[in-house]
């Protein structure tokens, strides 16, 4: 009973990765399909002849390495600003004593729940009033920080014992330096797993680059897929091929870093 049990629950398991997988999958073939294949009823499934032309003409018929340039700037910079704020406001909550402390923590818990859609045209209205449409810190400065990951590594740091940054006190060590020497290294899987996931959702981001740019060399890559739509129709085949393209890196990121991934959400920092 215990092997037809196994069985069942694994041919459900590889039913559900065929599942996830199909879309990525058939995205990819689509890429390589002339535009009668993509376009055919019922679909075609694989590309008699594989159209690698499909990749050269994504570059020809729209600024494409303009958008990976601007995407990647963009990540990069959203990415390194959301670690720097979020581990020294998590330390601020971890190790150090001040008013209105527990205020602030439930203050930060209660915008978690919030709606990003609810605050996107406020966000809006600041930065047009700055005068920084159209622009890159338009793309960047709403997402310098996050109230999720600095939640999230205030519950890891709440795992390192609070006698490590004692002893660095009593060594005469400075809070940047307990946290650049040793807060840092002992949360690395943490940081990372922050860093990937601000990396991809930067990366995969659509509806505010739309809203606040309206000239191409600021879009992002998500944005630049609408350039393979026109008034009569749109050109599917360079659309799945620009869409793999788009993809790719943030898989080959993932595919990388997985297993820091997964110790950063397992692990609850060092006890003792």
């Amino acid at each position: 009973m215990k092997k037809v049990i196994t069985v069942i629950a694994y041919l459900f398991i590889i039913l559900l990765g065929i599942i996830t997988l199909f879309p990525f999958i058939y995205m990819i073939l689509a890429g390589l399909m002339s535009y009668s294949e993509a376009t055919s009823i019922p679909p075609t499934m694989f590309p008699k002849s594989p159209q690698w032309a499909n990749y050269a003409a994504v570059f020809t018929k729209a600024p494409f390495l303009q958008y990976f340039i601007n995407t990647t700037f963009v990540s990069a910079v959203t990415t390194v600003a959301t670690l720097i704020t979020a581990v020294l406001a998590a330390f601020a909550l971890t190790n150090l004593q001040f008013k209105y402390k527990n205020l602030v923590l439930g203050m930060m818990i209660s915008l978690l729940m919030v709606p990003y859609e609810s605050i996107i045209f406020t966000n809006y209205n600041t930065i047009s009033r700055m005068g920084l449409l159209n622009s890159y810190p338009a793309l960047i400065i709403p997402f310098l920080t996050s109230i999720f990951y600095i939640y999230y590594l205030y519950g890891y740091l709440k795992g390192i014992s609070p006698t490590f940054y004692k002893a660095a006190k009593i060594d005469g060590a400075s809070d940047l330096e307990y946290i650049r020497k040793i807060l840092i290294p002992m949360s690395k899987p943490a940081l990372v797993t922050v860093g990937i996931l601000t990396f991809i959702s930067s990366w995969n981001s659509f509806l505010w680059p739309l809203l606040v740019t309206n000239e191409k060399k600021y879009r992002l890559l998500n944005n630049g897929l609408s350039a393979f739509t026109t008034e009569s129709g749109s050109d599917v085949h360079l659309q799945m091929a620009a869409a793999t393209l788009t993809v790719v890196p943030i898989l080959l990121i993932y595919l990388v870093f997985r297993k820091e991934i997964i110790r950063g959400v397992s692990k609850n920092g060092i006890k003792g």
